[in-house]
Formats: C-alpha cells, sequence, structure tokens
C-alpha cells in the first residue's frame, strides 16, 4: 500500500512495539525484521522490557514506537491497562531500551497504519473495543467501550471478548454491524476500519468498512517518526498530531 499522499519518506529505522494481552509483537518499520513475546496477565513493564532487548539486541534502530493497551497522556500512560500487570503509570520507556521513544494507545497505532485519507473511524475488536478517529492527519484517541447500549451493557462488554464469548458468533457479529453503522453516522466518517484478532470474523462487511491489515501497528508505528506528533514535539506545523 502506498503512503498516505504527500508523506515524507524517511531513513529512520523505528522499531514498533505492539503490546498487547496475549503478545506483545516486534518489528522494524519497513524491513522484514519481526519477532513476538508472549504476554502474560500480570505482565510488567519491569519484566517485560528485558525480554524485548534480549529479543532484540541484533537489531539496528534508532527510535522506538509503542502501542500501549490502555489511555496515554503526553509523558506516557496515565492508567494501568485492565488485562497485563501494574507499574505502567510513570515507567521510563527511554531508560529501558536507551532510546528515543514515542508511546501511544495501541488504537491509535493501528489507526496512523491503516488511515488513507478523508475521515476514519477506527475499531478494534479484541480483548475490548478499542477506537480512535483520524481526519486531516489529526489521530484522537477515543474510549467508545464506556458507551451504555442495551441492557444497561456498556459496547466493551457486549463488542469485547467477554460479549463474544456469551453471546455467541452470530449475534456478536450482528451487534458489531449495528453499532458500526450507528459510530460511523454519529463521527460523519468517510468510513470505518475493524482491526484486532476478531475483525476477520465479521462477516458480511458492513457498507463503507473494510478490515485492517496485521501490519497496520507496525506501519504506525513508523509514521509516529514521519515528521512531528504533538505533543511530543512542540516544534510547529506538526505533520501528524496526536490529541491525548
Amino acid at each position: 500500500m502506498p503512503d498516505v499522499a504527500g508523506e515524507k519518506s524517511t531513513k529512520m529505522r523505528v522499531l514498533v512495539i505492539d503490546i498487547g494481552g496475549s503478545h506483545t509483537k516486534l518489528a522494524i518499520g519497513e524491513s522484514d525484521e519481526r519477532a513476538e513475546i508472549d504476554s502474560t496477565e500480570g505482565m510488567s513493564p519491569q519484566s517485560l522490557f528485558p525480554r524485548i532487548r534480549a529479543a532484540t539486541d541484533h537489531w539496528e534502530y534508532e527510535v522506538v514506537s509503542i502501542g500501549y493497551p490502555g489511555r496515554v497522556g503526553p509523558d506516557g500512560p496515565t492508567k494501568e491497562p485492565g488485562n497485563l500487570g501494574n507499574g505502567w503509570v510513570g515507567f521510563n520507556f527511554e531508560a529501558a531500551l536507551g532510546k528515543s521513544v514515542r508511546v501511544v494507545n495501541d488504537a491509535v497505532l493501528q489507526a496512523l497504519g491503516a488511515y488513507h485519507d478523508g475521515r476514519m473511524l477506527f475499531l478494534g475488536l479484541g480483548t475490548g473495543l478499542g477506537s480512535a478517529l483520524v481526519s486531516e492527519r489529526v489521530v484522537v484517541p477515543l474510549e467508545l467501550g464506556e458507551l451504555p447500549y442495551e441492557g444497561g451493557q456498556t459496547l466493551f462488554e457486549i463488542l469485547g471478548q467477554d460479549g463474544f464469548e456469551r453471546l455467541g458468533e452470530s449475534v456478536w457479529q450482528q451487534f458489531v454491524r449495528e453499532v458500526t453503522v450507528a459510530l460511523r453516522e454519529v463521527f460523519l466518517a468517510d468510513y470505518v476500519v475493524l482491526g484486532g484478532g476478531r475483525a476477520s470474523l465479521v462477516d458480511p462487511l458492513p457498507p463503507h468498512t473494510r478490515r485492517g491489515s496485521n501490519d497496520d501497528a507496525i506501519k504506525g508505528g513508523t509514521r509516529l517518526w514521519r515528521e512531528m506528533v504533538e505533543p511530543h514535539d512542540r516544534r510547529p506545523s506538526p505533520f501528524w498530531r496526536v490529541v491525548v
């Protein structure tokens, strides 16, 4: 897939770390270097990052992008993840890796990689419901899983793993289609991208919807370093802006 029109290329080698509840994926953007580390329920950054350094010991990279499964502010995680251990808020990622690091919500990382043009809504169907909106190179993290839906349940409870197991695949798919159509209307999105491990199960897809790629997080992590991203850089005229 070609770069978004007008995007400047870079020779900078970016290590992308996509932290998940089951696996943590590692990659050098725009290369074939890939690795995967099993995640555990009580995994802390203190236990994960020595393993990351060992797995990437022979890789050459200059900067790092991290997709974090939780809320992120200008200085990194602001809330501990629900499906991992504690210790993430206030953790010094740059000291752990010895490189400059940018941390964003994992849905933001995937949305950046999936974006083409116009206004795009990203919905990540995994343990919970990840979400982000991209418009005119501004990326807005969302918490759509907190929205109430039927029977006093939230979208997180219906579209996440618990809802899938409780409702069964057929009913879960119907909810996904209904919610996707409604949210696209609410956000006036030109199209919706469904990402996450269960996106492949949604068939048929709702109108104006496509599935994301397995490489979206890698591409998104590379795009974080294309030029400047607020609020991590305060220089004028940012190419990508991530609102936190």
